[in-house]
């Protein structure tokens, strides 16, 4: 039976990480307030210093190893944020690290896993496919630190919720981008922790949402990895899941689905109304706030976990255009 993740692990982490990661900005959205009837305020991932909120479990992680650990080397499989927060924490370490990615996998987040000094190996067309290549690495002796389902990575991303209710203490509702669950398993622990009416809700994209899937069926299950402009929000939950899962089933009082053009609609929204450039995964939260999926929210934080997205994708977005990602990658993108 796997240890229990609690509010100590969280300040304990939030101690670890002190300094090597940015403390993000909650601001005011007037314009979500209005539409939705409730005071909605944006939590700023997307300006932490890798472009997302992976890099708070990326460090702790990378601390917590072992010297023999660090002298070995970690590995990682990834759909491009977790693979750049763990590349800038082993750098800023000193620890070597190579990240596996499948053909799915954005071009410019292979390009910023690069440019912290990180090894890439791009392996087939999914995360189970370059996973092959990350177990190979570990036999030889390296260490896998995984996307989400991993104690160290949850506890780091639950230091952003100590962030939030310091900021809000009054927070009614909180809506939190769903993949495999290691942001929204720490969000909502340490939410419950402190108060336990805070409601929690996982925001994911219709096509190819894993964990939504699984909690309907009661475990975990393989879902087919589909193109969508939420790539960071693709791939599975793992079959063997030792965490996330049992922590969102138990935690999250919801999970929402939206469609490729509410992703869209949001990341406009963010770029003309709240004048932010964030990725789509980011932007779901804001998504199902326009679409009208969340009733009462209340005082509502949205988590905007990241702002990696390729700027020409953006611009024609923001332009107009009706991007279909799944025709343009001619078939059936976690971490």
């Amino acid at each position: 039976m796997t240890e229990k993740i609690t509010l100590q692990d969280s300040y304990q982490a939030r101690a670890r990480i002190a300094g090597r990661v940015r403390q993000t900005a909650m601001v005011p959205s007037p314009a979500l307030s209005a539409r939705c009837g409730g005071a909605v305020s944006l939590k700023l991932e997307s300006s932490q210093i890798t472009g997302s909120f992976k890099l708070r479990g990326a460090t702790n992680a990378v601390l917590s190893l072992s010297e023999e650990q660090r002298a070995a080397g970690v590995v990682g499989v990834s759909t491009g944020n977790h693979g750049r927060g763990l590349a800038y924490a082993a750098a800023q370490a000193g620890v070597r690290c190579i990240i596996c990615m499948s053909e799915l996998v954005p071009q410019n987040k292979v390009v910023g896993i690069k440019s912290h000094g990180a090894e890439v190996r791009i392996t087939g067309r999914s995360q189970d496919d370059a996973q092959v290549e990350v177990d190979r690495l570990v036999a030889e002796g390296m260490t896998m630190l995984p996307p989400f389902d991993h104690r160290d990575i949850i506890a780091g991303q639950s230091t952003v919720a100590l962030e939030m209710l310091e900021q809000a203490p009054d927070l009614e509702t909180v809506l939190v981008p769903l993949s495999g669950g290691g942001l929204i398993s720490g969000v909502a622990m340490v939410m419950k922790a402190v108060n336990p009416a805070i409601r929690v809700i996982g925001v994911s994209m219709a096509r190819g949402a894993a964990m939504h899937a699984s909690l309907q069926a009661g475990k975990p299950v393989q879902v087919e990895e589909l193109p969508t402009l939420a790539d960071s929000l693709g791939g599975g939950i793992g079959l063997d899941n030792a965490y996330t899962f049992a922590m969102t089933q138990a935690l999250v009082e919801d999970v929402v689905l939206v469609s490729e053009a509410e992703i869209a609609a949001a990341i406009r929204h963010a770029y003309f109304e709240e004048r932010l450039v964030i990725e789509g995964s980011g932007s779901v939260g804001i998504a199902a706030l326009l679409a009208g999926r969340v009733e009462h929210p209340g005082r509502c934080a949205v988590l905007v976990s990241g702002q990696n997205i390729g700027m020409d994708l953006h611009k024609r977005i923001i332009d107009g255009e009706d991007v279909d990602v799944a025709a343009e990658a001619g078939g059936g993108a976690n971490a």
